[in-house]
């Protein structure tokens, strides 16, 4: 376990994160040539639609070793709608390598990325890719560092040269050149002393970083006081330490695609990232008494792992991948999922390699793998023992904001598909399939445009379903902009027994984004403890029923105030109903409102383009936040209803001859003005 590090490679689209593992598989020996990406022969990146749109969709789980470590890499995707892979994936590292391209800098999914890496505690080092662009800038890369991710970025190494005359690096530790020689691809490095016109700025650099380093250890600060000499060995443990309690982000460059710069990023991730026992150990909470209790790496421990991901696969079925905690899980034994409460069987283990994998016998405390056989789990779950129930914090999901709808194109295919879109909501969590009340339709939700592409995609050629697809819609919300109550009685006679409840509801809007909520102000001795559940039930149920149009609620508080109790005739039924029906009488009386999701929109443009761009999106209902100026392209922020954003990609293409590229994140819902006209 000391010899292992989990790492996610973290970036934004198009920084080269594929490429960069490619290069570490193929250095590594897990690959005897190198993929490209633009070849569409990534290993990492194996569905066909990965290798067809040259990005990376699922977050490839690989492992591969560096003297003598094991590194289990997690390739993450780029584009903000695959969120809940890059999400899942942070939750279960221990260290991640953020990679940022030398020409479009902290663009703005790494900005995403980098504070979700922030929510989990997740200690990083940075690599500026693609130093032999035109326009890259190392220096400025570093700036934005400290401006937008509000980090301490710390070079380790300086560019040799920029753009085509970039030919290695400089070592800032070891103070030397290091080149790359390219008839052997990479495999064969160079060093040398550092050069005489370099030598003042590497020296002045290396200055910076003792400094810089001196402020976390005090031997350091004598030694550079004295004048003397400070051991390399120093220098890297003072940086270990810094880097693990997240204090200061290392900085490395290089040119993966000219294969430079890429050992000793992996030297780093040894050096400076942590293993499973240094990490803080997650918390977890016991089943039994809800206490909170710490979980300690220990592979003697009680078994505890993290479904983190499932992945279905043709031939193996579902590929269940666990991220283990504590303890050790067996081939052939069975495990218990805590969240489901159901035993499943472990047929066989598997450590993968992107798309290839070898069997194990045994994962113990800090590894990661793959279970076959598990009939239950999702995404979230814990496994661990019957005798030792404690639940691993869950994953928390963004809800879907834009739906299609998908009918087959004939009966036969019916069964297939529903199939088909029940296994793809097990692997995704923002892919949500529900069916229309009024239209009988197939309705499937995800997170954007190229979201619900791809997984169509999936489900018509992947899985071979023939079904016609509808334009994509937005998903609205509904809500309440009053404060309201209401007595709902229910009396019913059924089966001969009167069913009778009588219950007072309030209703009022809650602050936004805070989400639905059901209080109860009545005492179990005035409601017995079944009929509260019971009316809790019928509200919250309804919370996805909506009040006019059917959309979901969103921020709604709801709170029984008042009931009315006949031991004779009270049923859970009949108060189980009188929730619903209340929760909806008092949200229509609460003057409800429509909501419409709203994005955070950001263009990068050359510069001649930036006043159409600035003008389209005015006339899309878009608010400009804000233009930043680079070198070579202009950065517009702005916020638009997504409603407004389909079609958006073909739009800008054609504003800015094809040199444009944009994402979109969802923001925040806002009050649709004028219904749903």
């Amino acid at each position: 376990m000391q010899n292992m590090r989990n790492i996610g490679i973290i970036a934004h689209i198009d920084a080269g994160k594929t490429t960069t593992t490619e290069r570490i598989l193929y250095y590594t020996g897990k690959s005897h040539r190198i993929g490209e990406v633009d070849d569409g022969e990534a290993t990492m990146d194996w569905m066909t639609q990965e290798q067809n749109r040259g990005i990376t969709i699922t977050s490839a789980a690989t492992s591969c070793f560096w003297k003598e470590t094991q590194i289990n890499i997690i390739d993450t995707p780029g584009h903000v709608d695959f969120t809940a892979e890059v999400e899942r994936s942070l939750r279960v590292l221990d260290g991640a390598v953020g990679i940022f391209c030398a020409v479009g800098g902290v663009e703005p999914q790494s900005e995403t990325v980098w504070h979700q890496a922030d929510h989990y505690h997740v200690p990083r080092i940075a690599y500026v890719n693609k130093m032999d662009r035109i326009g890259a800038d190392f220096y400025s890369v570093i700036e934005e560092m400290k401006k937008k991710l509000k980090a301490d970025p710390l070079p380790l190494q300086l560019p040799i040269g920029a753009e085509s005359a970039f030919s290695g690096v400089i070592d800032l530790i070891e103070m030397r050149e290091i080149h790359w020689d390219q008839e052997t691809q990479g495999r064969e490095m160079e060093f040398s002393p550092i050069r005489e016109e370099l030598r003042e700025q590497a020296e002045s650099y290396r200055e910076q970083l003792i400094d810089v380093l001196s402020a976390h250890s005090e031997e350091i600060t004598d030694l550079y006081l004295e004048g003397a000499q400070v051991p390399d060995e120093l220098i890297l443990s003072t940086l270990r330490k810094a880097t693990i309690s997240q204090a200061l982000v290392p900085v490395f460059c290089g040119a993966s695609y000219k294969n430079i710069g890429v050992q000793p990023l992996l030297d780093a991730v040894l050096n400076l990232l942590p293993a499973p026992y240094e990490v803080v150990p997650p918390t977890g909470i016991a089943v039994k008494n809800e206490e909170q209790v710490q979980i300690p790496c220990d592979p003697k421990g009680p078994p505890l792992g993290l479904v983190f991901k499932i992945q279905t696969d043709r031939e193996a079925g579902s590929l269940t991948f666990i991220r283990m905690y504590s303890g050790s899980i067996k081939k052939g034994s069975a495990v218990y999922n805590i969240n489901k409460k159901k035993k499943e069987r472990v047929n066989r283990l598997l450590r993968m390699h992107s798309n290839r994998s070898e069997a194990l016998d045994e994962v113990s405390a800090g590894d990661i793998a793959v279970v076959i056989g598990c009939k239950f789990s999702q995404t979230g779950d814990t496994l661990g023992s019957e005798g030792h129930q404690v639940l691993l914090e869950q994953m928390q999901f963004p809800m879907p904001v834009i739906d299609v709808a998908i009918e087959p194109k004939s009966i036969s295919e019916a069964k297939k598909l529903r199939e088909i879109l029940e296994l793809l909501q097990k692997e995704d969590p923002t892919f949500l399939v529900k069916e229309d009340n009024e239209t009988g339709q197939l309705i499937i939700s995800g997170m954007g445009e190229l979201h619900l592409d791809v997984l169509v995609t999936r489900i018509t050629e992947d899985f071979n379903v023939d079904a016609r697809i509808g334009n994509p819609q937005v998903t609205y919300r509904e809500s309440v902009s009053a404060v309201r109550e209401h007595t709902e009685v229910y009396q019913k006679i059924l089966a001969g027994k009167e069913n009778f409840a009588s219950i007072t509801l309030k209703v009022e809007p809650a602050e936004r984004g805070s989400g639905n909520s059901f209080h109860s102000e009545i005492g179990k001795s005035d409601l017995p403890k079944e009929l509260l559940e019971a009316v809790e039930r019928g509200v919250v149920n309804s919370f996805t029923s909506g009040i006019m149009y059917g959309y979901p609620c969103y921020d709604v508080k709801a709170s029984l105030v008042g009931v009315k109790y006949d031991e004779m005739r009270a049923s859970a039924l009949a108060y189980e109903a009188a929730g619903a029906m209340g929760f909806d009488n008092a949200c229509r009386a609460a003057s409800p409102v429509l909501l419409e999701p709203v994005m955070t929109v950001d263009v990068m443009c050359p510069k001649d383009f930036v006043g159409e761009v600035i003008n389209h999106l005015t006339t899309r209902g878009g608010i400009i936040n804000s233009l930043e100026s680079r070198s070579a392209i202009e950065h517009v922020r702005a916020q638009v209803p997504l409603a407004n954003m389909f079609g958006y990609s073909t739009a800008l293409r054609s504003i800015t001859q094809g040199r444009g590229t944009f994402a979109m994140e969802f923001s925040h819902f806002q009050q649709k003005s004028g219904g749903l006209g």
